[in-house]
């Protein structure tokens, strides 16, 4: 009580010797508090904050011991911020160490007390203090380079990515084409490789590549980010939209790229992406290895030293960008992949379903319910079809209405040669479905032209080797078939005499 009374007069603004008058003690007793309150450096409302046994513990021990203590522990400050950054570590863990050390030492209490008044000098800014491998903030930079095409001479505009260890502030920088998506997991992939390792999450701007819904508390990361995310062993830590202070540290390095990298590369022309890339390699391993004005480290020693022992391994295999797509099983029992305008079968019983259809480069998958229910080869020829026999139902079952049979009386309803026709276009095929929709299609034109029309399209038709619905199409559009005479099944070239035989080729 008579340490917060005294604590409490001094707040007041009142003397040495007004406070011992006051509270009738030696002016000398007094002058010695306020050389221990002068010592710990804290102020006057934070000492009467604290809980009794505390302001005890903190004004029990002589003067020269207490300055032997606190310098004994004043010079493990820096050792402590500097173990901090180490993933797991805790005052607490640090304090029980010290006690190791130094068994006579601070409680915890004090040790915390003076550790963090030190720091809060030392960090008078306010400055976030980042675990090693904890996070990788990565951005583009507003401004961009470009190389000429050589042949036009064209200059062409390039993205640049910039990405930061903020515990070491090691720095990535590559240039891309643009900021899609292909492009954006290509340099965090790039980057992954380069500093050998895997942080615990990549923070990112809240752009299209990396968030699908943008969200100060929830955002919808990008399925394809997240994807990579789950290959990589880490996670996706979108900033917050309109709070660059999120990711500071990407922000000022971005900077300082302007200022190390992109004004010494401004000079120099240079005719490929590959060629600006090699170029900003050589200004960044120079950009790295700058020291420190506080000190005596670069960006590269302190990742060594604080940072990459501590990154997660990297994968065996490398990523392969993964896409996604919604789809409807169609009646066909196939889905439609627009981006390569082909066809993949999946099991007939889910026909007119949405499903999920996941590809890459090499495969295509399709997924319901979370599970998958089909997987092929990735095929780039557009119109194909891709098949297997045990998704389809037997051609003879009726299903969904659509059926050969199901098809051909329809057709009869035209006319004779377009019930062959259909007949025809549907036998061609191993799995009849795969015919469904090109008979669907010429059924239709007997609204656009008429039953008449498209009966004689068929039976002029006949005479092709292949029944296709472009056939069909062709014949009405250029009005083949309302010409009077009998088309030829064996089409003759007259003879001539420009005409020349085998035997001149001799």
């Amino acid at each position: 009580m008579e340490l917060r009374t005294l604590i409490l007069l001094k707040e007041k603004g009142l003397s040495n010797r007004k406070v011992a008058e006051m509270m009738n003690i030696n002016r000398k007793t007094v002058d010695s508090y306020m050389r221990r309150f002068n010592g710990l450096e804290l102020e006057y409302r934070e000492l009467l904050s604290m809980e009794d046994a505390k302001l005890h513990d903190l004004f029990t021990e002589e003067d020269q011991t207490e300055k032997e203590r606190y310098e004994a522990l004043s010079s493990q400050f820096s050792n402590i911020q500097k173990e901090l950054k180490r993933p797991g570590a805790t005052l607490h863990t640090i304090w029980q160490n010290y006690l190791l050390e130094y068994p006579n030492g601070y409680r915890y209490t004090q040790f915390t007390t003076h550790y963090r008044h030190w720091k809060g000098k030392v960090k008078a800014s306010g400055k976030l203090e980042h675990k090693a491998a904890q996070k990788l903030f990565v951005d583009f930079t507003g401004k961009k380079m470009h190389y000429v095409d050589r042949e036009t001479g064209e200059a062409i505009p390039v993205e640049i990515f910039v990405a930061v260890y903020p515990c070491s502030q090691y720095t990535f920088v590559k240039a891309v084409a643009s900021q899609k998506r292909e492009d954006f997991i290509d340099c965090l992939d790039s980057c992954l490789r380069w500093s050998g390792g895997v942080p615990q999450a990549i923070v990112s701007d809240n752009l299209k590549s990396a968030v699908s819904k943008g969200s100060k508390y929830a955002p919808e990361i990008n399925k394809t980010l997240a994807d990579f995310a789950l290959f990589y062993g880490c996670v996706v830590d979108p900033a917050r939209p309109y709070h660059p202070q999120d990711k500071a540290l990407v922000e000022r390095s971005v900077t300082l790229v302007y200022q190390r990298i992109f004004y010494p590369l401004d000079n120099q022309t240079f005719f490929s992406l590959n060629d600006l890339n090699a170029a900003i390699a050589e200004q960044l391993v120079r950009y790295n290895d700058y020291l420190f004005s506080h000190g005596g480290a670069t960006r590269r020693s302190q990742f060594i030293d604080l940072e990459k022992k501590y990154l997660g391994p990297l994968p065996t295999s490398t990523y392969n960008l993964r896409y996604f797509r919604r789809a409807k099983v169609q009646k066909i029992s196939h889905i439609y992949l627009s981006v390569d305008r082909n066809y993949y079968s999946v099991p007939h019983r889910y026909i007119g379903h949405h499903v999920e259809v996941q590809y890459n480069k090499e495969t295509v998958e399709v997924f319901y319910n979370f599970q998958r229910i089909a997987k092929h080869q990735r095929s780039f020829r557009p119109g194909s079809y891709t098949t297997r026999g045990d998704h389809m139902p037997s051609s003879h079952q009726v299903y969904n209405d659509w059926n050969p049979l199901y098809f051909e009386q329809q057709a009869s309803a035209i006319g004779a040669s377009t019930q062959e026709y259909i007949r025809r276009l549907i036998a061609q095929y191993n799995y009849p479905e795969l015919a469904y929709k090109q008979a669907q299609g010429i059924l239709s034109y007997a609204k656009a032209y008429g039953a008449t029309r498209l009966n004689n399209a068929c039976k002029r038709a006949l005479l092709h080797h292949w029944a296709s619905y472009h056939t069909i199409s062709n014949i009405l559009k250029n009005g083949l078939d309302t010409l009077q005479e009998e088309p030829q099944a064996i089409f003759s070239i007259p003879m001539h005499e420009n005409l020349r035989d085998a035997s001149i080729y001799k």
